[in-house]
């Protein structure tokens, strides 16, 4: 990886620097600099703002699936010191994607009114519906900064419509291919590269008026830094860009610095890549600490998979970036200054390390996350109490598409699978049930939307009961989601690492457990089921199993004695009008030991349904007396039956 220029003498904390030394340095005050930053901050935000309020495309409109950001320019080796409140997937590979596009291109071939697209992923990083836009700022002929946008268009191309799917084979069956070229020049289209993309793509009434809006946002985003930049002079524009880098650099080493020197070994395992279930491939990073530096190698992960379940560089090193700034301190900046002290040896042609044309990165975030899974069980045992629970681990994507009843093709991209869950539970309290994973930062969908757009029907979005993985602060609970087709559709369905738990627990909380997916068919050949499909054991006989490990006679999961289905057994699932897709998440990692937490709080959590009465005995060593569902309010503790199950920990 390029090394960033450092700008920070180890011995020299901004903090200490005199006002005089301050100007030297960023050839702006303290106050002047503060300024800076926050208007860049509301620019990105400003531009967020009108791209959501203006998209077509649900992946973007409903999902937040886009990122805004600021990069300085060649001569500061292109520093990016403002990010929008979006996905971290999309912020960690933008300096580095930022810098190889232009550096492609040629800055010397770039006009004001310019902008550049690319979307390889070996380039740019992601996947190839990741579209990156960069428009570059001019001040008198010089380029002083480059407002960039990535953006998820919904189809891009290649063998399967909305591209999500894990089993495809090269970059060929990917999709489209973009390398760096303009969209537009000076500020006019540049109609054969529309007519490239629109030619590739399906959906382009919806990616149209997308590219638009990117425009017009990329306009904003050159306007607002054209001000401050007029207002307060290009020196201290620049410098404020390096302030803003070395910040966050700053807090990160600090951060480094508080982990005791040592080696620490972390791993995690993606359970298969869906050509087969005979291939486990497994994640590992050894993590060698000194002072205030962190070197992480990524030697003996296993060589890349042979479907589209692989990362790149790129994405290796946000995992990284990612999973060390939630364990060590979450208020870090997420600038470019991130990694400043943090080296990363990934040999080439690894599952997180993907080259082509038979390393395809279509689901780039399933490694990505898988990664920050190892980085976390290397950490946690050293951070005691400052360690974090593990998340759902999977996105499970759902891909789905088919055929309207008035003949109108749709598809659902990322709204109907697994992709939100639980995180694990923390020092400062429990895991939250229902948010995404650690590597994204997106929204949930609306049902009416959902529902409005295309022809399903929501049946279920619930908590399960006793999914937290126990401890002192619980891990949040599995999600479990039934969706309801009411067309014949055609589904590449994803979902990963549900062969062993995901949710890894911390300071002594216990692990979530597993969870699966199925497909319940159509009662009696109807379009709609009789009612809400059961969840009881006997609910999943007639079902078929798409992931998770389960038993061979009813179905339902039984971790223990199960057995393993992977998830592209049919790599193209076909059913049926009236057939119900069923996600459930792993469950997340609890913090700290389960017969410490707060009998009161057990209590909580048995009347709320986050805890039946026999697993608060049973995890927790807290007897309840009541009953749940029919007297809530009625539930009480037995204080000496407690204190004797917990004094002898039954």
């Amino acid at each position: 990886m390029k090394a960033e220029i450092v700008t920070v003498h180890p011995t020299h904390r901004i903090r200490d620097l005199s006002d005089a030394e301050f100007v030297d340095r960023y050839g702006a005050d303290r106050f002047t600099a503060s300024v800076i930053l926050n208007k860049l901050r509301y620019a990105v935000e400003h531009m967020s703002s009108g791209f959501l309020r203006e998209a077509f495309s649900p992946i973007i409109r409903d999902w937040y699936d886009f990122a805004c950001t600021v990069s300085g320019p060649a001569q500061l080796q292109y520093p990016m010191a403002v990010v929008s409140n979006s996905l971290l997937g999309f912020l960690g590979t933008m300096p580095d994607g930022v810098a190889n596009v232009v550096e492609e291109f040629g800055e010397q071939n770039l006009s004001p009114g310019d902008v550049l697209i690319c979307n390889d992923p070996y380039r740019a990083g992601l996947h190839v519906n990741d579209v990156c836009f960069i428009r570059p700022v001019f001040v008198d002929g010089k380029i002083i900064t480059f407002v960039n946008m990535r953006a998820h268009q919904l189809d891009m191309g290649g063998t399967v419509p909305g591209g999500f799917s894990a089993t495809k084979l090269n970059v060929y069956e990917n999709g489209l291919v973009i390398p760096p070229m303009l969209l537009w020049s000076g500020d006019q289209p540049v109609r054969s590269a529309f007519s490239l993309i629109f030619d590739n793509t399906r959906f382009g009434e919806l990616l149209l008026p997308d590219f638009m809006s990117i425009f017009q946002q990329l306009s904003l985003g050159e306007r607002l830094v054209r001000e401050s930049v007029t207002r307060y002079g290009l020196e201290s524009y620049l410098g404020t860009l390096e302030y803003a880098c070395d910040t966050s650099a700053e807090r990160m080493r600090d951060a480094i610095a508080s982990i005791p020197d040592g080696d620490y070994i972390g791993t995690s395992v993606i359970d298969a890549d869906g050509v087969d279930d005979s291939i486990e491939y497994t994640i590992r990073v050894t993590l060698r600490k000194r002072g205030h530096d962190i070197e992480a190698d990524l030697s003996g992960t296993s060589a890349q998979a042979r479907t589209s379940i692989n990362g790149g560089i790129l994405e290796a090193k946000t995992a990284l970036g990612v999973a060390l700034t939630m364990l060590l301190d979450p208020d870090v900046p997420f600038t470019s200054g991130t990694w400043r002290n943090v080296d990363l040896v990934a040999p080439p042609g690894t599952v997180l390390t993907a080259l082509p044309p038979d390393g395809p990165t279509m689901m780039y975030f399933e490694a990505n996350g898988a990664l920050l899974s190892a980085v976390f069980s290397a950490l946690n045992p050293v951070l005691g109490e400052n360690g974090v629970g593990g998340d759902y681990g999977s996105c499970s994507v759902h891909n789905g598409f088919g055929v309207s009843n008035d003949g109108s093709q749709w598809s659902t991209v990322a709204q109907v699978g697994g992709e939100h869950g639980p995180w694990g539970a923390t020092r400062a309290g429990d895991g939250d049930s229902y948010t995404v994973s650690f590597i994204n930062n997106n929204l949930d969908p609306s049902t009416e939307q959902l529902e409005h757009d295309t022809p399903v029907v929501l049946l279920r979005k619930e908590a399960v009961i006793d999914t937290g993985g126990a401890g002192t602060h619980r891990g949040g609970a599995a999600h479990r989601k039934d969706t309801l087709f009411s067309t014949n559709a055609h589904h590449h369905s994803s979902p990963f690492g549900f062969k062993t738990p995901a949710g890894i627990g911390a300071n002594g909380g216990a692990t979530g457990p597993s969870g699966g997916v199925w497909i319940f068919p159509p009662e009696n050949g109807g379009e709609r089921p009789s009612g809400l499909v059961g969840t009881a054991p006997d609910a999943y006989r007639t079902t078929t199993p798409v992931a998770g490990v389960l038993d061979p006679e009813s179905k339902e999961l039984d971790p223990e004695k199960g057995t393993y289905h992977y998830y592209a057994s049919e790599p193209v699932w076909q059913t049926k009008a009236g057939t119900v897709f069923r996600y459930q998440t792993n469950g997340g990692g609890g913090w700290g030991s389960p017969y410490k937490r707060d009998p009161e709080k057990v209590l909580a959590d048995v009347r709320d349904e986050y805890v039946s009465i026999e697993g608060a005995a049973r995890d927790y060593g807290v007897v309840v007396v009541g009953d749940p569902q029919r007297d809530p309010e009625g539930l009480r503790i037995d204080m000496a039956a407690t204190a004797e199950r917990r004094q002898h920990g039954e």
